[in-house]
């Protein structure tokens, strides 16, 4: 770490109040199915591709241990500019690539508009709907993962 960056700590991705209404949006959309929603910010991609990026840190954050392989990762290199969703097998198999594709399109609008926190939280409702409808809660669903947002560097 050098003397600058303990001088002057990097700006926050986010405010406090857009993190934890991105964390609501993500405990709401949860709440009514068996799936999981993930979001990861860092500040820099170190892959050309964010694709490839996304997918280790789903498995790092061991998302594919959900039991019905339905765990949603949004990907975010705020710096860099790039994004990439990483749908598990169960939800990818549902929805398919033209689904993640649209979401993508969608989010990045928001984004231009600088409506970063709202672009997240849209797109995670969008995807708990989906999650919804092929994954509906049952009675003894628990939450297998944690809905806070995990922060890279």
């Amino acid at each position: 770490m050098s003397i600058l960056s303990r001088l002057f700590p990097p700006k926050p991705f986010f405010t406090d109040e857009e993190q934890q209404r991105i964390v609501a949006a993500i405990h709401a959309a949860e709440k009514r199915t068996s799936g999981e929603i993930r979001v990861f910010a860092e500040s820099r991609c170190s892959y050309v591709n964010a694709i490839d990026r996304a997918a280790e840190i789903f498995f790092g954050l061991k998302m594919e241990k959900t039991e019905d392989r339905n765990g949603v990762l949004l990907y975010f290199a705020m710096k860099d500019q790039q994004m990439a969703i990483f749908g598990d097998e169960g939800i990818h198999q549902k929805v398919g690539e033209e689904f993640w594709n649209k979401e993508v399109r969608k989010i990045l609008q928001e984004f231009r508009k600088d409506n970063h926190a709202q672009g997240i939280i849209n797109i995670i409702t969008e995807i708990g709907e989906a999650l919804v409808f092929h994954f509906p809660y049952e009675n003894e669903d628990r939450n297998e993962l944690p809905d806070d947002i995990v922060f890279g560097k």
